[in-house]
Parts: C-alpha cells; structure tokens; sequence
C-alpha cells in the first residue's frame, strides 16, 4: 500500500520539471555534440533511459530504508571514494573514475546524496543540539569527510559544493558565526589577491577600530579585537603562500584572469572568452536550434559538460535562457516548499540538502559560464553531459520525493 501510494502522492511539478529539464539538456547536448564522432548524444541517451529503472528503483524501496541504513550508506560511500586513490582512473590529471571496461563511473556524484543521508539521519536525533561544540564537531566532520578524499584527487569543484552544507546546519541550528567565519575568509582571500597584504590589514584594522568604538559600551572588549585582529593578519599574511603553493597552476592561472591581473584569451581564459562571447551573440531570441555558429564551429570546448548553457544562450537566446534559469528556480523553490511541510526532521534536513546542492550546481556553473566565477569543472544538473552526473542528481532528487510522498504515513 505504501509504494501504491507513492503514484498517487508524488509531487508531479517536481517530476515534469525534472523531466523538462533532462529533455532541454539532451536537445542541447545533441546540438553541441552534432558534428562530433564519439557518439555522445547517443550515449546521453542511454544514461537518460537508465534512469527510468533507476527512479523505480528508488520508489520502490520503503522510505524508511533511507533513514534507517544512512551511515552505511555514507560509510560505502566514503570507501568508493577512497578506493580511488587504488584504483582510480586518471583522465585530464584527475583521479576521479572507476573504469569497467569503457564504461566509467565517478563516485562523487553519489557521495554528495549519502553525505545529505548522513547528515540528516544525524541531525535527527532528538538528543542533538548544535550550540554544543562536540556536536559542531561531530556534524562537520560528516561534512568534510568526503571533501577530504575529494580534494586530493583533485576535483575542488566537487568539493566546493558542499560549502552549502554549512547553511543547512546553520538552518538547524549552527551558530551563525560559522557561516561568518567562512564569508569573511572568502572576502580576506579575494582582497589579498587584488591588493598588497599589508593593506588589507590596514583595511581590517580601520573596521575592527569603528566597529569597537561605535559599539556600546558593554560590548567593547580591547583584547577580544586584538586577537582577532592577530588572526586575519595571519591569515591575509598566508594567502600567498597557499596560493602560489597549494593550488594548481591553472587554478591560479583562472584566478589572475577573473581578477583581471593577467589575460590569456588563447590559453587558460579561452573557454570562458568563447563561452561570453557564444551567449553575447545569442540576442532576445537566439540563432534557433542547430544553427549556433559558435557551438557547431566547435569554439567552446567542453561545451556539452561544464560549459551546456551557452548553447542555451547562443541558440535559444534570453528568452530561452530565462526559461531554463526559470525551471531550475521552480524547481528549487518547490524543493523548499515541500522541505518546509515534512512531517520528520530528517526528511526535512534532507530536502534542505537537495535545494543546497542543486542551488550551488546551478549557481556556480552559470557564474563560470558567464565569466564572473573560475571555471572549476561543476557541471549543470540534468544537462550537461554525463552518467554519473545525471544518475546522482536523479538519485537525489527522488529519495526525497519518496520521502514526501510517504509523508502519509508518517502519522
């Protein structure tokens, strides 16, 4: 009677918006791939028709199972990934696929459904209370598991998207310093890049120096802005020295151009040049499909993985690019609606999860596109090219609509 339930109480919107969305991102995959030779609209094909037994699959299984069998779920996951660094396969310097033959599978994009598992089976227990320090601790620590077996391999755009869990928890509970503490590390990092380090401690000192004066009287506290004026120091003093050491020369290499401290149209710069110049010549109504003279001339490489949406923009135009831009709006904002009435805390965390990682795919992938974020390889949900993409975007999406559709039951 429960899975009997589950057609009858499934959110439809959600499901013909996910269907709108894989269909438009196949059209346009075909579209960027039409000339090439390695079949990849073709094989798009065949991930996407994997993905009917797949959401049956899902369905099928009782919704409890999610919650019941979280942690073993993410343990298998973080073994997946770790079993990477023995059997990987390397393609373009990243260690990031199991290969089967010609096949290959990236476990990253199921690790990112089994974290949101983890994460919500945990914050579940009445006994949680994140203004304790241990369960900070402990909560974080689900968190940067993955990232940590991620980031070595490297893929730091994997491992950028689950930044977005800090507001999931900070919706739950998390002191809100935290997600301050992260703003301002990211504002330090940008500013130190831009500018002398000794200027952005000037510029710090002159803040904290009006916040402690134009304070009350009760809230000054000398030594409290001391330290903490020791702190951003040393961390704008280290900036350097992670960036020129830590990161990869092409990580810095698309920093400098984003921040217009080197220009390199014909190297590093030239996905994104070709990409705002695709969607620039797009206009109101586009070029109409299969006739972009930028995607069939084959200008933007990568164009049907991280790079999908200028097709959008070439040959569909604004217009057809505000549809797309709406129904991922659409589709995240139902997320939340249906997040918000669940009936358990965990399928609410959960669903929470779901419209964090598919806002930050969204977000971060059109803002590379467009130019205004480095291009750090995070592909568009339900439209760029992939398997594994598609499958873990379609495995998380639809635990959480078994989830809600079983609210029913839940009584």
């Amino acid at each position: 009677m429960k899975n009997q339930s589950v057609k009858n109480n499934i959110d439809w919107i959600s499901v013909i918006i996910y269907i709108a969305l894989v269909i438009l991102g196949w059209l346009n995959i075909y579209s960027s791939s039409l000339l090439s030779t390695d079949g990849t609209y073709e094989k798009q094909l065949i991930f996407i028709a994997c993905t009917i037994p797949l959401i049956f699959i899902v369905l099928f299984v009782d919704g409890k199972f999610y919650e019941k069998y979280a942690s073993i779920i993410f343990g298998v996951s973080l073994l997946s990934l770790a079993g990477l660094f023995l059997f990987g396969k390397t393609i373009a310097g990243q260690r990031c696929w199991y290969a089967i033959g010609s096949f290959t599978i990236q476990p990253s994009e199921f690790a990112k459904a089994a974290t949101s598992l983890a994460l919500a089976k945990y914050l579940s227990d009445s006994q949680i209370n994140l203004k304790e320090t241990n369960r900070q601790i402990q909560a974080l620590a689900i968190v940067f598991l993955p990232v940590l077996l991620i980031l070595p391999q490297p893929d730091p755009g994997s491992a950028l998207i689950y930044s977005i869990f800090i507001v999931v928890l900070f919706r739950e509970g998390l002191p809100s310093w935290y997600v301050w503490t992260g703003f301002l590390a990211i504002l330090l990092f940008v500013l130190t890049l831009v500018l002398e380090p000794y200027v952005v401690i000037l510029i710090s000192l002159a803040v904290l120096t009006i916040i402690y004066f134009k304070g009350r009287v009760v809230d000054r506290n000398l030594l409290f802005s001391a330290i903490l004026l020791a702190i951003i120091s040393g961390f704008v003093l280290s900036v350097d020295y992670v960036f020129d050491n830590v990161f990869k020369q092409h990580h810095r290499d698309r920093f400098n151009i984003l921040l217009g401290k080197s220009v390199d149209m014909k190297g590093i710069g030239y996905n994104t040049n070709q990409s705002e110049i695709a969607i620039g010549s797009g206009g109101w109504m586009g070029k109409g499909f299969l006739e972009g003279t930028q995607t069939k001339g084959g200008f933007v490489p990568e164009q049907h993985t991280d790079y999908i949406f200028t097709t959008v923009g070439e040959e569909w135009g604004f217009l057809g690019s505000l549809v797309v831009i709406s129904l991922f709006a659409g589709l995240l904002l139902r997320v939340i609606y249906l997040a918000e009435r669940q009936k358990t805390k965990f399928s609410r965390v959960y669903g929470y999860c779901v419209a964090g990682i598919l806002f930050t795919h969204f977000f971060v992938n059109i803002a590379m596109v467009a130019g205004i974020f480095p291009t750090i390889g995070v592909p568009l949900p339900f439209f760029s090219y992939g398997g594994s993409g598609l499958w873990g975007f379609t495995i998380l999406l639809f635990i959480f609509l078994k989830m809600d559709a079983n609210k029913v039951n839940e009584w």
